[in-house]
Order: structure tokens, then sequence, then C-alpha cells
């Protein structure tokens, strides 16, 4: 059986402070992300890096400027055996597919480089397919890939060695919907798989987003699709037989995951029976790199040893009754507030080479009749005003519960009310006061509010220097000029140690 990395370093935009490696900027561009994985390798003792090709731009030559850079470190630590470099391909059911030709050739190359040098392990084998929606899409990626291997060998290199046409795949699930049916989406996977190529995967690498569902869904249901993901994943393992292992994607901000350095034990506790976790820009460049490298080092340690979860299917159930209520209020609210988010979304800075060609080169999100940005510009946006966005629909939601509900929801999320006094120190209730008198719709927000206050028994307020700094710029961005958003929103993120 072949290692299960632990921790995955990923691309997602969310650091406030320039890296460790590149200290004068916090943009990093698509040439320096090649350091950045070394770095992540040599200096962080993370064990895998995410090679991101789904709507951003990519150095097609990684594995050539890896090896040939690089060749004593990766001799020794091999790529494929020691540490792993795994491409996230695009979706070509929601985007341009322009680059998932060139990331498939890629991964043909680099087995040609690594077996000229002597190497004995393929480099890369395995990509993640996000906005994974059904087992057909996993095996037309594995279809045109063995396809396009079969014609290099043949056609272009038939003097040489034939290569490997097999590419293991990692469905990223991403919506509160696609993660209640992973199930269902495995088992199809494997009857489909064993039709096709005569033999059932070795193993399974689940990987499902803690932003997006959150970002369509809110906090509470977002949480819950997780949960609920994790459990039924192992329960697919008992029934099949086949080794499931659940991969995580949270960001530092509780809406995005709630994993930063000074919250590991946190997340071990919560997201129990998880198996590898993305270490993503904020956690890495945002805390000091000490901290950084003890935390990779417990995650590494500890992550594999956590128990596997499990709820009855009546439980489950009060579950998924509880997520789609609060999703269904999320939804409603923030159709009634998100316009007047769009002017702070476009002020967010950026922070890698994304495309921003929305509808030709990317794509976009949607609840109800807006078009969101993506989950860390929107939690970014929502935490610059003083609105943390874990707030919508909760308190609503929780109110709704029966007792044993309420209690259910307590044994499932052991860290609920600890998370929320944490959030509520964000909140700028001037600035929510301000927004409901001009737009009615924020009246639910501060329902909300008041709700979560009564349960926990306090006001929100803030309770480090920190927070009081982040009060007081949010209250000055929404009097400000709009020349000064931008300034105003990178200050805050720098206190609260993450963009979004």
């Amino acid at each position: 059986m072949r290692q299960i990395p632990a921790t995955i370093a990923s691309q997602h935009p969310d650091n406030a402070l320039a890296p460790y490696w590149r200290s004068h900027s916090p943009f990093i561009g698509a040439y320096h992300e090649m350091q950045e994985a070394v770095s992540c390798f040599k200096d962080l003792g993370v064990s895998e890096y995410m090679w991101d090709w789904e709507g951003k731009h990519a150095d097609a030559a990684v594995i050539d400027r890896l090896l040939s850079d690089h060749y004593d470190y990766f001799s020794e630590q091999q790529l494929g055996r020691d540490k792993f470099l795994t491409f996230r391909i695009p979706n070509v059911w929601e985007e341009k597919g322009y680059n998932l030709m060139q990331a498939m050739s890629v991964i043909l190359s680099a087995e040609d480089m690594s077996r000229d040098l002597k190497l004995k392990q393929r480099p890369l084998f395995e990509v993640i397919l996000p906005m994974t929606e059904n087992a057909d899409q996993l095996m037309k990626m594995q279809q045109l890939f063995e396809k396009l291997a079969k014609f290099k060998s043949s056609e272009f290199t038939s003097d040489q060695p034939a290569n490997n046409p097999y590419m293991e795949m990692i469905p990223l699930v991403e919506s509160v919907e696609s993660q209640l049916g992973v199930a269902d989406l495995l088992a199809d996977y494997v009857m489909l798989h064993e039709k096709h190529f005569k033999f059932r995967p070795g193993y399974i690498r689940l990987f499902f987003a803690c932003s997006d569902s959150s970002l369509t869904s809110g906090l509470l249901a977002g949480i819950l699709a997780n949960k609920l993901t994790i459990i039924r994943a192992y329960e697919f393992q008992e029934e099949s037989g086949i080794p499931v292992f659940p991969f995580a994607g949270p960001g530092s901000l509780h809406f995005r995951g709630g994993l930063s350095p000074h919250s590991v034990d946190r997340f071990l506790k919560e997201y129990a029976g998880v198996r590898t976790v993305t270490v993503q820009s904020a956690f890495r460049y945002d805390y000091p790199l000490d901290e950084v490298k003890k935390a990779v080092a417990k995650l590494e340690k500890e992550l594999p040893k956590t128990k596997i979860p499990k709820l009855s299917a009546a439980e489950q159930k009060r579950l998924i009754t509880i997520a789609e209520h609060s999703a269904k209020l999320y939804r409603q609210t923030l159709d009634g507030i998100a316009g007047d988010m769009q002017v702070f979304f476009k002020a967010v800075p950026k922070r890698r080479d994304r495309r921003q060609h929305i509808g030709l080169l990317a794509y976009s999100r949607g609840v109800g009749s807006q078009t969101l940005p993506r989950a860390i510009t929107f939690t970014a946006g929502f935490y610059s005003i003083g609105v943390p966005p874990e707030l919508l629909a909760f308190g609503r939601s929780l109110k709704s519960l029966s007792k044993d509900d309420l209690g259910l929801l307590q044994k499932v999320y052991p860290s609920m009310l600890e998370d929320l006094k944490i959030i509520g120190g964000y909140l700028n209730r001037d600035n929510l006061a301000g927004l409901a008198s001009r737009n009615q719709a924020w009246q639910a927000v501060q329902e909300d509010v008041e709700a979560l206050e009564s349960l926990i028994g306090l006001s929100f307020a803030p309770t480090s220097d920190e927070q009081r700094r982040h009060q007081n710029l949010s209250r000055q961005l929404l009097v400000a000029d709009s020349a000064d958003y931008i300034d105003l929103i990178s200050k805050m993120a720098v206190l609260r140690k993450s963009l979004g």
C-alpha cells in the first residue's frame, strides 16, 4: 500500500502576508509556485503539494524544473513515493478545458523523464477532479488519459517503454448535495471502473470541500455535510471492502473549515477520520514559521490515528433535516444581501494568477439570483464589513431546533459554542445596524446574532487587541472612499491571520 499523505499544501490564495521565502509581496505568481512546492517539502515537512490547473495559470514545466534544479533532494525523497505532487485538473463540465490535455501530457512526459533519470517511481499518477457530480465524469477522465497515453506511446515514443495508461482519480465533492450523496457516487464509480478496467480500485481518496459547501449552503449545513461525508465514506468502505481515505480542504477561518496552526487540536476533534488535510496559504504564511512547522508535524503524526466516527441512520436523517432547513434560510438571506456586498468583493486583493474571465475561461457560483465570488473573496468581504458569514442563518437555525436535536448537534459538533465565541469577536453590530437600516434583508442577520447570543449567554464583542483593531477598521471601511478599500481590507486580513 502506498503512503497516504497526511498534509497537502495547496495554492488557495487566502494568505494575508507575504510567504516567508518571498518577503516583499503576498502575491504569488505562477512561476513562483515551483519554489513554493520545494519549500513546503523541505522547510515545512508537508507530504504532498497540489498543483492547480483549475481556473488559474499553471507552469507546465513543473516536473522538469523540480527534477533538474533539485535533483539531489528528489533522488532521495522521490516524487510518487516519499513526496507527492498532485494535479487538480479542470472540470470540463464547468469551465473551458484548455488546460486538460496539457496537464495529462505533463503526467506522461514526467514518467519518461523520471525513467531517463533512473528514478524508479512514476512521479505523477493521480489527479483531483473538482466539482465531481457523478461517476461518469471520473471514468471519462480516466478513459481520456488512457487513450492519450496509448496514442503517445504508439505514435510519438514507440522506441521507448510504453507509458502507464492508468491514472488514479480523486473525486472532489463540493456542494452539500454532492457530499451527502458520496456513497452512491463511490458505488457507481467502482461498478464502472470494474466494468472498464476489469479490476476494482485498490483504494479511493475522497476529497471534500469545506469552503464551497459553506458558500452555497451556510456554515451549519456545510459542516454537517462534511461530517456526514466522512461517516458515509467509511460506511462505503465497510460495505465494499475498498479502503477509503477521506481528504478535507479547510481554510483557516471557521467558514472555510477552521484549520490554522492555532487550531490543530480543535480540527483533530471535529474532523476525526480525515486522513489528508490541506494546509492552505494562510496556514503557511500568516503565522510564525516555527509554529507552522510544529502544526504540520502534529497533523502528520496524529491525523492518521483519529478514530472513525459513526452515527446511526436515524441520527444522520435528523442532521440532514437540520442542514436542509439551515441551507434554505441561508440562501434566502444571502439572496437579499449579496447585492450590497459586490463592491467589497471586488476590492478584495488577489494573491494568485487566477483567470478572471467568468463564463469564458473560468466559472462562477451562485445562490438564488446572485452570482457569488469564490469562497475566499466571499469570506474576506463579509469579515471586512464586520459581519462574519458564519452568522448567516446560524442563529435562526438553532432557535428552530428541538431540545433533542440541539443535543444531537452539540454531540456531532462539540466545538460549536467555542467557535461561535471566536467568530462573534469579529462582529461589528454598528455596521450591521447601518446595513439593516438601508436594506431590511439584513434584519434577518440581526435575528441570528440575537438568537446566538441568547444561546451562548453572552454579548458578542471583541476579546483581543487584534479584534478591537479589526472592529475599528471595519467601521472605517463602511464610510471610506472606494480607493481606500483594498488597504483597509488588507490590514484586517493581517489581524485575523487570513485574507478569507
